[in-house]
């Protein structure tokens, strides 16, 4: 489950609209996206359910939504956890940092950075002094697909460059 979007702006800005948006792209679509899957997944008795999160999930300025989806997604992976784990169903998320995507240069746009300082500056704020690339959880996201993953679930593993280590 990996559709996302972004509306973002600070509470007494955001519109009723963007607020849906953002929910129904995120929490809807991976409950529709699960509940289908796992008709099929409970039939054979074997499946993994791979939710994106993020980071922002613990909080961030102007994304009261995209903050509230994201930590919604955990809050199903664990749920999903519990309910699918007896049909032999692992559930997990991965919670990604910053990375650089076309969702984040467009960020960096509207709030007047371009994008190489905008990735620049991210990069200043965690241990490793860089900004993630979607292939950085790549090979988490295969593991957590695999069958060596099968004693885990219900769990966000982050990916972040270790930003979430500072506090």
């Amino acid at each position: 489950n990996n559709a996302g979007v972004t509306r973002d702006n600070l509470l007494f800005k955001m519109s009723e609209d963007d607020w849906d948006t953002v929910m129904n792209v995120h929490l809807r679509g991976s409950f529709l996206m699960s509940r289908e899957v796992q008709k099929h997944m409970v039939q054979h008795k074997y499946g993994k359910i791979l939710n994106l999160s993020s980071v922002s999930a613990l909080g961030n300025r102007g994304q009261a939504n995209y903050s509230a989806a994201k930590m919604g997604l955990q809050g199903f992976t664990r749920t999903l956890a519990l309910e699918l784990g007896p049909f032999g169903i692992n559930v997990n998320a991965i919670a990604p940092g910053f990375i650089v995507t076309e969702m984040t240069d467009a960020t960096a746009r509207r709030v007047g950075v371009e994008p190489e300082d905008y990735r620049r500056a991210a990069a200043e704020r965690n241990p490793v002094r860089r900004v993630g690339y979607p292939e950085d959880f790549e090979g988490i996201g295969a593991f957590l697909c695999s069958d060596a993953s099968s004693f885990i679930t219900g769990e966000t593993i982050k990916v972040d460059g270790g930003y979430m280590i500072r506090g």
